[in-house]
């Protein structure tokens, strides 16, 4: 890999961003990997479950995905932008009811116990199916798995579903777990939960709460010479300033996720032998969203939410609060999505006076005092960019004369109040979008989700168009018809804006340039870093 110049361009172009210190012509990049050493990694969580196969969100990914395996892993390369994990070869039907998974044979479980078609059948059905936060949406027309023999599964569907959904999901909803390990007693109660047990480069050695995760070299890996590595300590630092301190210290080897906040990234770029790195998350687009209440009268009106698009300077939020480390959004799929995104939809440029105007049609005059109506606006609170957008967003809708209260919650109480509770006008949402619509971005327009589901359509919007595209894609096989379905999907969703798309950003690495090979595929930060390395 060759060596690049710090820089703000956008994270989301494809740049990468890799601080060539003074440390690099001695350890260089294009050294062979050297065996051994224990990488210390900045963790500002401690996720309570630890299978990734029930949970599949990156906090649990960052630590599990080294020791629980899916069928398939992101690809820059690959064909169909994926390689072979625990399966080698996977292959849709002509009729979209079945797929056909050819699986890695010489495989163990880190108990010992061989891994088998039975395997991925039990995780399909008993758990990705009926369990799994995303997976219950791909796989809910799953009815069987056919296993003819220990190493191929057959997966029968009871409507047709299109492959390319299916090999989408592949990295992101397929971790595999031990069949004999949970089929006894309540899934969810499993103490495999917190100790996982996979078949991945790394083993889970041992966790000390507010302490430290520490995983072990799986010695009997299928994947012959790997890992590099002898351990991974996951050191938890809930504050991210000392993730920079404990860089400097070197304490820790790295920091992914953006650990080390975006403030202090010009400062510790200076910092001889740390090195910045943007690239291995293309696959982890994070979308800042405003997410409505259309039972409350005022928001119903497409004119409003029209003038709170229109009120809101995009370009002045990438530039301030993310410091030019995202990209302005143009819908509901981000631009860096090369197999998805269309740039044919309407445009809703910063202009108050439009934004006043629009509100003027709607009938909302302002009032002696300036103020229009006024409405409770939740920030999300996972991130510093959320909250520090909410205080952006209160600002540019009281410019049009709209007051806006803001709620901030923590996590628990947000996610309570705005996805079951609906007790919420306007609110700060970071939803992921994960390869394809139907996974993770649809949700967020679909009418009829039940109450208490996450990141989706809790603001009671319904649109017989929208809804009618969506239902559609979902039993389209071909690809290139169901990419044009979702295409006119982007469409329609900025026209009538069930929400506001507005801006995508991915996340940053620091790390000492002792560690190499730290962004090798578009899900780097959640994949299992057995070609990971460090240097002595």
């Amino acid at each position: 890999m060759s060596d690049f110049s710090l820089n703000r361009r956008s994270v989301l172009s494809g740049a990468v961003l890799l601080l060539a210190s003074t440390a690099l012509p001695t350890i260089g990049w294009a050294q062979e990997p050297q065996k051994g050493g224990r990488l210390t990694v900045a963790a500002d969580s401690e996720p309570r479950n630890l299978n990734p196969a029930i949970v599949a969100s990156n906090g649990v990914f960052f630590i599990s995905s080294k020791i629980v395996e899916p069928l398939a892993e992101a690809d820059y390369e690959g064909k169909d932008g994926l390689s072979p994990r625990l399966a080698v070869s996977w292959e849709g039907s002509e009729d979209g009811k079945s797929v056909t998974f050819k699986l890695r044979e010489g495989v163990t479980w880190h108990d010992g116990k061989p891994f088998t078609s039975a395997d991925v059948a039990f995780s399909a059905l008993q758990i990705w199916k009926p369990l799994q936060n995303l997976g219950r949406v791909v796989f809910k027309d799953l009815e069987a798995v056919e296993t003819p023999d220990e190493h191929t599964a057959v997966f029968k569907f009871a409507k047709p579903t299109p492959f390319q959904l299916i090999r989408n999901a592949l990295p992101a909803l397929t971790s595999v777990v031990p069949k004999h390990i949970y089929e006894n007693g309540k899934i969810e109660e499993n103490q495999a939960n917190t100790a996982p047990i996979g078949t991945g480069p790394f083993k889970f050695a041992e966790h000390k709460a507010g302490q430290y995760y520490r995983l072990e070299k799986n010695t009997a890996y299928w994947g012959k010479s790997k890992p590099n590595l002898d351990e991974i300590v996951y050191q938890v630092l809930p504050d991210r300033s000392a993730a920079a301190n404990a860089l400097e210290a070197e304490e820790i080897q790295l920091a992914a996720f953006s650990a080390v906040p975006l403030a202090d990234l010009d400062r510790i770029s200076k910092v001889p032998g740390l090195k910045v790195v943007t690239k291995g998350y293309e696959g982890l687009t994070y979308q800042l969203v405003v997410e409505i209440n259309h039972r409350r009268k005022e928001l119903a009106d497409v004119k409003v939410r029209q003038a709170i698009a229109h009120a809101i300077n995009k370009e002045f939020v990438v530039k301030t609060i993310f410091l030019g480390y995202a990209e302005t959004a143009s819908g509901p799929v981000p631009k860096n999505d090369k197999q998805f995104y269309s740039a044919d939809v309407p445009n809703y440029a910063f202009d108050i006076a439009k934004a006043n105007a629009l509100l003027d049609e709607a009938g909302y005059k302002p009032g002696a005092d300036g103020k229009r109506f006024k409405l409770k606006l939740l920030p999300a609170p996972y991130f510093n960019e959320t909250k520090q957008f909410g205080d952006y967003l209160r600002q540019a809708l009281a410019a049009i004369g709209i007051d806006a209260e803001l709620v901030n919650n923590d996590s628990a109480a947000h996610i309570k109040a705005v996805y079951t509770d609906h007790a919420f006008d306007l609110a700060v949402g970071p939803p992921v979008f994960r390869g394809d619509p139907a996974i993770s971005t649809t949700i967020l327009a679909q009418s009829g989700i039940p109450d208490g589901v996450p990141f989706s359509n809790q603001g009671g919007y319904k649109n017989a168009d929208i809804d009618a595209i969506i239902a559609k894609a979902a039993e389209t096989l071909d690809a290139s018809a169901r990419t044009d379905l979702y295409k006119e999907f982007q469409k329609k969703v900025v026209e009538d804006l069930p929400f506001i798309n507005v801006a995508d950003w991915t996340f940053i690495s620091v790390a000492s340039d002792k560690v190499g090979n730290i962004a090798d595929n578009p899900r780097w930060a959640v994949s299992n870093w057995s070609d990971t390395w460090l240097a002595k």
